[in-house]
C-alpha cells in the first residue's frame, strides 16, 4: 500500500490523484486483458466445440467403416461358402456322369465281347460247312459213276 503525505486538510492532492490515475489505469488494463482472454476463452470454446463435433464425426465414420468392414467380410464368406459349395455339387455332379458313362462304356464293351464271340461260332460254322461242301466236292470228283 502506497504511503501519502500530509497537507493541512488531508493527504497531498496531487498524490492521491496520481494513485487514483495509477489505479484508474491499471484497473483499465486488467479489464482490458480480462476482456482478451474471456474473448480468447470464448473462441477456444468454440474451436473445442469444433473438435468435438470432428471427433464425433470421426467417430461416426470409423463405427460405419467398420460396420462396413464387417458386412464385407460377412458376405465374402457367404460368397466362399456358396462358391464351395456349388464346386462340391458340380464336382459329384461331373463324378457321377463319368461313373455311369465309364458304366455305359462298359457294357457297350461287354455288348461286342458277345457279339464277337458269336460272330466267332457262326463263322466257325459257317467254315466247317462250306469245308463240309469242300470235302464233298473232292468225293464227288473221285467218284466216276
Amino acid at each position: 500500500m502506497e504511503k501519502f503525505s500530509y497537507e493541512a486538510n488531508g493527504y497531498n492532492r496531487q498524490e492521491v490523484n496520481q494513485f487514483v490515475n495509477d489505479v484508474i489505469v491499471q484497473t483499465e488494463g486488467i479489464i482490458k486483458k480480462c476482456k482478451a482472454q474471456g474473448e480468447a476463452v470464448e473462441k477456444l470454446k468454440a474451436e473445442l466445440e469444433h473438435y468435438k463435433k470432428m471427433e464425433s464425426t470421426l467417430q461416426t465414420a470409423i463405427l460405419k467403416a467398420e460396420e462396413t468392414g464387417d458386412n464385407i467380410k460377412r458376405m465374402a464368406r457367404e460368397e466362399r461358402e456358396m462358391i464351395v459349395r456349388d464346386a462340391k455339387n458340380n464336382a459329384s455332379r461331373i463324378v457321377n456322369e463319368a461313373l455311369l458313362k465309364a458304366e455305359k462304356i462298359e457294357n457297350n464293351a461287354e455288348t461286342l465281347e458277345k457279339n464277337m464271340k458269336i460272330f466267332k461260332r457262326k463263322l466257325k460254322v459257317i467254315m466247317e460247312q462250306q469245308m463240309a461242301v469242300v470235302d464233298e466236292i473232292e468225293l464227288l470228283e473221285l467218284d466216276p459213276k
